[in-house]
């Protein structure tokens, strides 16, 4: 069996949180997520009893799914990865919600996760996000500097904004963020500017974020093609997530349709992932 991609819809991002209150019920999020042809879903695994429902569906379907976490201490990893060995996952996500300002601090947390995933067998990856253990970039690669084989997740919105790149991205910030992908085994999508963490796609004044984001992204295929074992699958989180992170107008409505740009983001990903394959 050959490398392949799985890209999945974040269930966050089926959120609507719109001024007139409305919101989809989880069987038809599911649904929506199953027609519009996603291969998975992204599933929050704090909560047994809503990962039992959606994974059940998932299951049923055809489609799998990776399991979400937040963990503050070591030991809260435990659990998630008790589920997972019940409902099974391709991979854990894990943002590390820990409280360490320092290198030094930080590092019995990662030794300690590593260690539970290693003996679990279930696959680990420490996702890139602000306000978390991984915001700043340059502290993420210190991080990697003291662990060379840190299994990340690549959501890049974040560092792009939290270190506000010049425009156009310099050199040497392209390649700060291929070190990032270079560690990647995972990927979290939405298109960020330097000032906005999520911006809609098809506005023409975009053009550029999108392309960035497209570029780096056909960076890290690559990398992991030449990474990963040759029957590997690569997970790609479409993560176009609800007002706050959504830009909203003088109503309270987004600018654009979330959904639809979703919908986009798959086959675009999909086509780029064609294209990085090896002749």
């Amino acid at each position: 069996m050959p490398q392949r991609l799985a890209v999945y819809q974040s269930l966050w991002a089926m959120e609507r949180r719109a001024p007139d209150g409305r919101e989809w019920s989880l069987d038809r999020k599911l649904e929506m997520i199953r027609d519009a042809g996603f291969d998975g879903a992204g599933v929050r695994f704090i909560d047994p009893g809503y990962a039992r429902e959606v994974t059940g569906f998932l299951r049923a379907n055809g489609m799998t799914w990776q399991a979400q976490c937040y963990p503050q201490s070591v030991a809260d990893l435990a659990p998630v990865l008790d589920l997972v060995a019940e409902l099974g996952a391709d991979h854990v996500n894990l943002q590390p919600d820990t409280p360490p300002h320092s290198i030094e601090a930080c590092v019995p947390y990662l030794e300690g996760w590593r260690r539970l995933a290693a003996e679990s067998g279930i696959p680990v990856h420490v996702e890139t996000h602000r306000d978390r253990m991984t915001t700043d970039l340059f502290f993420t690669l210190r991080l990697l500097d003291c662990f060379l084989d840190l299994r990340l997740t690549a959501d890049l919105s974040h560092h792009l904004v939290g270190r506000e790149f010049a425009w156009p991205v310099t050199p040497e910030n392209h390649r700060l963020i291929h070190r990032i992908l270079d560690n990647s085994w995972g990927i979290h999508g939405r298109v960020a500017s330097r000032e906005q963490v999520q911006v809609p796609l098809g506005f023409p004044q975009h053009r550029g974020w999108v392309e960035l984001f497209m570029g780096w992204w056909d960076y890290c295929f690559r990398s992991w093609r030449r990474r990963a074992g040759p029957d590997a699958t690569l997970t790609f989180l479409v993560e176009l997530l609800p007002p706050p992170y959504a830009i909203t107008g003088a109503d309270g409505y987004e600018l654009s349709d979330r959904w639809e740009e979703a919908q986009r983001m798959m086959r675009d990903i999909r086509a780029l992932w064609d294209r990085t394959a090896p002749d």
